[in-house]
């Protein structure tokens, strides 16, 4: 194959070294020049493997993406190569000639004769970003399984508030928790720290408490609730700092808030995932391919086989998936219409991806334009398809035996 960058490197990265393979051009028309050298993961053995890959002139580096091995690599020599992070699928070697140095010695074959395709890899800001938020989500599921505990050991002492209460950790639960943990039992003064609407509820509410509680359950209790409010003081310095950092990216985070559905944690997830800068994918088609919320194109022998998605960012995917149920849900939003329209074909979970492939296709465009989101409205996919509609319908008239004349309204 021809060369088409002339000095190059492959790396294969491990949890406390990395290989390093250079191609350089050759010498009087022979071989390409080969060099391998190991250095370790720590600090200065980075900044030895830069300064070696500068002194042999490399130009462009890749390495694969394997877990967060890659990033102090990528840190240390972000600035000075042309960097490809490269999906570990696409640059498997030939079976039964597996060693660390073969490895990247195939990498830097693959990368000189430009086969290699990098994948998206946002600037230190974003990423920065991506961190805080993928902390804080999970911070907010160890939040709900605590709350799912405290459910459960309300229902061991056969005490169900759940079933008049929507919210156990709103301050009418939370208020009846604290009695509890106390030592309160009388269901009826327990029912008297009802707030808001649940006050016209005391009595349903006082039957559902009267339970069989101990000791035990008191003991389990106080514990889950004090982990409960730990989780939510860190969810809420990490929004403090979330908001700090996403300043610089408000602009963006706006365009984001117009879509129906998206919300500010909403937004600023979506953000860090993808970034502000749209120049990296040319197209909408392209933006949805990466995201891996497409069809799949899988044909053989003239037939096409499974077209599922694939996995793609899943941090991305839960967000978007939060995203297009909620403007499903929008009452007169084109997502509502665009949703209930291939619900009908596929069932609702495909066409809940429709959706987040429609929202994605928008948001490209709002930031590759800097424009607000405008909502075509449910009624797009009527005027859109009157023309078929009226057809069907005439065709439906002619197989039962009516023949109508068509007179269309000035309307």
């Amino acid at each position: 194959m021809d060369v088409v960058i002339e000095r190059c490197a492959g790396l294969d990265v491990h949890k406390k070294t990395v290989t390093a393979c250079v191609r350089t051009p050759s010498r009087g028309g022979g071989e390409r020049g080969r060099r391998v050298r190991t250095f370790t993961t720590t600090n200065p053995g980075l900044e030895g493997l830069r300064e070696w890959l500068v002194s042999c002139g490399v130009t462009h580096v890749a390495m694969e993406s394997t877990g967060v091995y890659w990033r102090p690599v990528w840190a240390v020599l972000e600035g000075d190569f042309d960097l490809l992070l490269v999906n570990a699928r696409h640059v498997k070697h030939v079976p039964g000639r597996k060693t660390d140095v073969k490895d990247s010695e195939w990498i830097a074959q693959l990368l000189e004769c430009g086969l290699l395709k990098g994948s998206f890899v946002p600037p230190p800001a974003i990423r920065d970003l991506r961190d805080l938020t993928r902390l804080r989500k999970s911070l907010i599921r160890d939040r709900s399984r605590q709350v799912n505990r405290v459910a459960k050991v309300l229902e061991l002492a056969n005490i169900k508030p759940g079933s008049v209460v929507s919210d156990i950790m709103g301050k009418t639960g939370r208020a009846v928790l604290d009695a509890m943990i106390e030592g309160e039992e009388d269901p009826w003064v327990l029912a008297g720290l009802a707030r808001g609407t649940l006050r016209c509820k005391r009595d349903k509410l006082a039957e559902v408490i009267s339970g069989l509680i101990r000791d035990h359950h008191r003991f389990l209790l106080q514990r889950h609730l004090r982990l409960i409010d730990e989780l939510s003081g860190q969810i809420e310095e990490l929004d403090d700092r979330i908001e700090g950092v996403t300043r610089p990216l408000n602009a963006a985070l706006l365009l984001l808030e117009s879509v129906p559905g998206v919300g500010r944690r909403s937004a600023e997830a979506i953000l860090a995932e993808i970034g502000d800068d749209m120049s990296k994918f040319p197209t909408p088609g392209d933006f949805a391919s990466w995201a891996r919320v497409c069809p799949g194109n899988h044909e053989s022998a003239g037939k096409r086989k499974s077209a599922r998605t694939g996995k793609g960012n899943a941090w991305l995917r839960d967000a978007l998936s939060q995203v297009a149920w909620a403007a499903a849900r929008v009452r007169g939003s084109y997502y509502r219409g665009l949703y209930f329209r291939h619900k009908a074909r596929g069932g609702p979970k495909r066409a809940i991806v429709v959706v987040q492939h429609a929202l994605l296709v928008a948001i490209w465009h709002m930031l590759s334009r800097g424009t607000l989101h405008e909502d075509l409205g449910q009624d797009h996919f009527r005027a859109h398809d009157r023309d078929r509609t009226k057809r069907h319908l005439l065709q439906r008239l002619r197989k039962i035996g009516v023949e109508v004349k068509v007179i269309e309204s000035a309307a």
